[in-house]
């Protein structure tokens, strides 16, 4: 059974380690903004969205070793991740709002729409589907408010946190 003062251990962690994740996601979010003109830094972007499970099992594995003094349930860690991944989802929805609502004045679309546009991208969508099919989905993008993209990463990211936890927690639970 879990007491009281273990629940608000865990939550200490959670949060705090949420919010660590939500910087690692944020630079990652900036580096592909960035990267939408400097393709170097778009790998980078997509380096430390990969470092996520990484970064995530090594702050479990800090929670288990001094927070929990070295002991953790597949449940406890499974909830310690999904928690963690949850809390850093919704700041990054934060931050995916600010932007998307304040900053951009189109620009990600228009990058992207130059980007399908150029002629060697032309060449490679001709052979899987037309032009126009893309011109579409970028004018679908257009209509969606940034409130809705905001919620649908929210989702996106603690769909995965959960998915992602029961691997992490397998590997790092320990018994007395």
């Amino acid at each position: 059974m879990i007491t009281p003062e273990e629940t608000i251990q865990l939550r200490a962690f959670v949060r705090y380690d949420g919010l660590l994740l939500a910087i690692l996601w944020t630079v990652s979010f900036a580096c592909y903004i960035i990267g939408l003109s400097n393709p170097a830094v778009s790998m980078l972007a997509v380096g430390l969205v990969l470092s996520s499970p990484f970064f995530v099992a090594q702050r479990l594995k800090v929670f288990r070793d001094y927070g929990r003094e070295g002991v953790i349930s597949f449940l406890r860690g499974w909830a310690y991740v999904a928690l963690t991944f949850f809390h850093a989802s919704l700041l990054l929805a934060v931050v995916y709002y600010v932007y998307f609502a304040f900053l951009d004045h189109g620009y990600f679309l228009q990058s992207i729409h130059q980007l399908l546009n150029s002629p060697e991208n032309q060449q490679v969508l001709s052979q899987y589907a037309t032009v126009e099919e893309f011109n579409q989905m970028l004018n679908d993008m257009q209509s969606v408010r940034p409130i809705d993209l905001a919620l649908s990463m929210l989702q996106a990211n603690t769909i995965v946190g959960i998915l992602l936890g029961m691997p992490i927690a397998a590997l790092l639970k320990k018994k007395v």
